[in-house]
């Protein structure tokens, strides 16, 4: 029994030290007293990490290419701006490709480019966590609300 502790607390210890090495080597030169004032990473991730764009990247993924309605009756809630919006960003950053075929009336088409596919494939690996850990984000969420000061009759 001891054995098996020992062994989980060196996977927790191990983890902690890559995690620790992962964020020194990403963030590790920046001066606390002295930060930039434009964040390449926060500027970058704020192009696909917002609900709608993540949606869309993995919609496009579910089901490679789709027209703007397509799109639009998939995503539930989004508006035809917001949209719009999301899929110029993706475009102008090179996470989705664009085709326009001259018809009458004109036909677009979305579809994620070979660069939007690696990034959904890290997006997977942060939606199968999420999917394995929502039943116990959902307690936790249920027993903080129910412990809440807010939520305490004095």
């Amino acid at each position: 029994m001891e054995k098996v502790d020992i062994q989980e607390e060196t996977v927790v210890d191990n983890q902690q030290v890559t995690i620790q090495k992962k964020l020194e080597k990403l963030l590790g030169h920046l001066d606390p007293a002295n930060l930039p004032e434009v964040c390449p990473i926060k500027d970058l991730l704020a192009t696909v990490s917002d609900k709608w764009s993540i949606l869309v990247i993995l919609m496009l993924g579910a089901y490679g290419t789709l027209r703007f309605n397509e799109l639009k009756r998939l995503i539930i809630g989004i508006s035809a701006k917001v949209l719009t919006e999301r899929l110029k960003r993706m475009e102008r950053d090179g996470y989705l490709d664009r085709t326009v075929f001259a018809e009458v009336p004109i036909r677009v088409e979305y579809k994620l480019s070979d660069f939007g596919l690696g990034y959904l494939n890290q997006l997977l690996n942060l939606v199968e966590w999420i999917d394995r850990e929502a039943p116990e984000i959902i307690k936790r969420r249920m027993s903080f609300d129910i412990f809440s000061p807010d939520n305490q009759n004095n």
